[in-house]
């Protein structure tokens, strides 16, 4: 959990299958639903010990100049899309750098009116980070409507090549 993890989410690992694989930070390395699923719990959890390291739930974000809030949409959205990929979870790990670092890519979008996770926001901003041994990171921003509150909607990695 790159620096946010301090080794700790190495405890969720003990309740899995011992036939599963896993790498140094305890994620599952495989693509079966069992891997999947484990997955979803290492990001749950990674949040939960990123919520006690950072109790403002937000960090500043040199590109925007403003604050990148984590809520429950953040963590909802991110544990369903994340946990496809190992990469992608991998790269949650590093939540903290990617919300402070990431650089925003062209104007803010409107927001799809199919998906119902985005209805609380009028504007969709996205953002990119390259992190060196993971290549390129996206990170969705929603801007709230009324308050235009910055609020982390996904983070997923971008397969290169």
């Amino acid at each position: 959990m790159g620096k946010d993890c301090n080794g700790d989410c190495k405890k969720i690992v003990k309740k899995e299958s011992k036939y599963m694989e896993f790498d140094e930070k305890g994620i599952a390395l495989g693509n079966t639903t069992e891997d999947k699923k484990q997955r979803k719990r290492f990001i749950t959890f990674f949040y939960k010990m990123w919520e006690i390291e950072n109790p403002q739930k937000r960090i500043f974000n040199k590109s925007l100049k403003d604050f990148i809030n984590v809520k429950h949409i953040s963590i909802k959205e991110t544990t369903g899309q994340a946990s496809h990929r190992y990469i992608s979870t991998l790269a949650i790990t590093f939540l903290t750098e990617i919300l402070e670092n990431a650089i925003q890519k062209g104007l803010p979008q409107n927001t799809n009116s199919q998906k119902d996770n985005q209805k609380g926001f009028e504007k969709i901003i996205i953002m990119e980070y390259i992190k060196q041994e993971l290549g390129r990171i996206k990170l969705t921003v929603g801007i709230k409507r009324g308050t235009k509150e910055k609020v982390q909607y996904c983070i997923t990695a971008i397969e290169n090549g």
